[in-house]
Parts: C-alpha cells; sequence; structure tokens
C-alpha cells in the first residue's frame, strides 16, 4: 500500500531585530524533520500552505479534496470539492481565514470557509482553462495559468475575473508571489524570464536572464526586492536585483540534475528550496552564501514550500509523488 503524508522540517529559530553591529550568536540545531501520514492509502498532496493559527492546508490533486492537517494532533480532515476531479493544484489562505485554491483541471477557482467547511466556486472564462498557482493580494486573488499562457485576477465581491495574456508564447506562467513594495512577480517555466506585475492595471515588464536555457519555476522575494528563484532545467538557485537587472546563479549542492523546485524564506533569514530530484531541501544563506542539505527520510518526492510567520519558522513541503505531508 502506498501511504501519503506531509513533512515538518523545524530548524528551531528564533527571530532577531536587525542591529547596527551583528552580535555573535550560537550555531543554529540542526534542522529535524517530521512526517505525518496522511488518512488516504493514494493521496496526492501538491501544494501546502499554512494558516496564522499554525493549520496546515493542502490540496489533493489526484483525488480532487482539500486537506486540512492539525500539525498539534496529527488529525487530517478532508473536505470534498464541488466539481468532482477538478485537480485542485495551487493554495493560499487569505487574511481572514479564508482557503483560496485553484481548480486546474476545471478552469474554476475555490474558496473554502475554514469554520464550515463549505466550499464555494468561482468559474473562471473559457480561456483560463488551467488555473494554476493563486495568490491573495489586497482583497484579489491573482493567479497564472500555465497552458493557457495567461496570467489573471479575480474580484471575489463581484465574482468577475480580468485576464492578461503573456506576450511571450509558451510562457507557460507558473509560481507567482508578492513583493514587499506591492508588485506582484510571476516565474515564466517556459522561457527565460521573469515577469513583474503592477497589480493596479496588470501591466506586465520582463526580465530577461543572462542564460538562455534557464528555466524559473518558482520564486520568492526578500525583504530587500531582491527576487530568488528556482532554475530547475540547470539545477540553480538565481538571483535577481531588480534595481540594477543583476542576475547571479548559485550552484545548487545536488548538481545539474538537481531539479529545484519548491521555495520560501525562512524566519532565519535564509532561502530553503527543494531539490526534487535529489530528495533533499536546501538552506542557503544569503550572507555567507553557504548551503545546509536536509534529506527527507522517505524518498521519492516533489514538493512545494510554504513557511509559517511564527518566531519558530516550520517549513511545510508537500509530496507530490506521495502520500504524505511533512514540515522542516
Amino acid at each position: 500500500m502506498t501511504r501519503s503524508f506531509l513533512l515538518h522540517v523545524t530548524p528551531a529559530l528564533l527571530l532577531c531585530g536587525l542591529l547596527p553591529v551583528p552580535e555573535p550568536r550560537s550555531p543554529t540545531p540542526a534542522p529535524s524533520v517530521v512526517e505525518y501520514p496522511l488518512p488516504r492509502p493514494r493521496a496526492f498532496p501538491h501544494d501546502p500552505a499554512v494558516g496564522a493559527d499554525g493549520i496546515v492546508w493542502y490540496t489533493d490533486q489526484a483525488n480532487s479534496y482539500i486537506g486540512r492537517l492539525d500539525p498539534a494532533t496529527g488529525k487530517v480532515t478532508d473536505y470534498a470539492t464541488p466539481t468532482r476531479m477538478s485537480g485542485p493544484h495551487g493554495i493560499v489562505v487569505a487574511p481572514d481565514g479564508g482557503v483560496w485554491y485553484t481548480a486546474n483541471f476545471t478552469g474554476k477557482l475555490g474558496r473554502l470557509d475554514p469554520a464550515t467547511g463549505a466550499i464555494k466556486e468561482f468559474s473562471l472564462p473559457a480561456e483560463a482553462r488551467d488555473p494554476h498557482t493563486p495568490l491573495f493580494h489586497r482583497g484579489k486573488v491573482w493567479f497564472t495559468a500555465q497552458g493557457a499562457n495567461l496570467y489573471g485576477v479575480l474580484d471575489p465581491v463581484r465574482g468577475q475575473a480580468t485576464l492578461f495574456p503573456v506576450p511571450t508564447s509558451r510562457a507557460h506562467p507558473y509560481g507567482l508571489v508578492a513583493a514587499p513594495d506591492g508588485m506582484l512577480w510571476m516565474a515564466l517555466f517556459g522561457t527565460n524570464q521573469i515577469g513583474r506585475i503592477d497589480p493596479a492595471d496588470g501591466a506586465l515588464k520582463l526580465f530577461p536572464l543572462p542564460a538562455a536555457d534557464a528555466r524559473p519555476r518558482r520564486l520568492i522575494v526578500d525583504a530587500k526586492g531582491i527576487v530568488w528563484y528556482s532554475d530547475y532545467a540547470r539545477g540553480k538557485l538565481g538571483r535577481l536585483d531588480p534595481a540594477t537587472g543583476q542576475v547571479r546563479d548559485v550552484q545548487c549542492p545536488g548538481g545539474d540534475r538537481s531539479e529545484p523546485y519548491g521555495i520560501a524564506l525562512g524566519t532565519d533569514g535564509r532561502v530553503w528550496y527543494d531539490e526534487s530530484g535529489t530528495d533533499d531541501i536546501v538552506a542557503f544563506d544569503p550572507t555567507t552564501e553557504r548551503a545546509e542539505t536536509v534529506n527527507i527520510p522517505t524518498q521519492g518526492w516533489c514538493a512545494t514550500w510554504r513557511w509559517t510567520r511564527r518566531g519558530r519558522g516550520c517549513g511545510w513541503p508537500s509530496r507530490a509523488s506521495r502520500s504524505w505531508a511533512g514540515s522542516t
């Protein structure tokens, strides 16, 4: 029987304020990994999202469920999507606690009310046939549509969506995040480009990457506005400074075929990402440029990262190739 689980990786970190002169600090304890078995034998946990209350939500794409995991008890609750086999993919928790997800197979967005478990679906225009990554930003839900080669925004109040085509053909819009300045950043997985979206009007500015074979998949923006991205095709961690246009590559510990995928900023200031080709999680320190590798006990996984915003860092990768969930 194939088992399903989530991973919890706990680096036991403390948040520290920025000081003019850094003070000596004790060595950070080695990260530990906790695996949480999921009740459904053939669960397909794809993307995770962590709420302000520490509850972990995830999409079971193959079985069309939204899952809720309480790390304190290990209890898992399933919520079936109204449209069966809708292929829930990306997921995000809004400030009001609402859980938004993309129905990748049916061109819909869904919102789960955590108080009642009720799910409301929002049908998108026919062109947005495969919504991929959702982002709740200033009361609206932005999303990418990989195969449709577009991105869009849904106004939940009006129930209307506006679509924006990507000018580069077969760009495969993928990862989507918000920056501290309010701008949105999008990884164009089918190209060597990263896009910046102005949420005021949806205008897109493209930032070409120097390597023609670069393929940015997921990305995150730090407090300084630096864009970090996983270069899946080349086994690199990428760094883009939008102010100067400078791009730097860092070789992944697992090498050219490490296939870096999900990425997040840790409460320790490090950039955490997974190497889906090696079954490792990597923590990269931008200050020292040193990388720490954490091996996943159960092998054979492909993960996406979300990081909690608590004093103690907990990163949650979900394993799309196995029926488990876990935290780091």
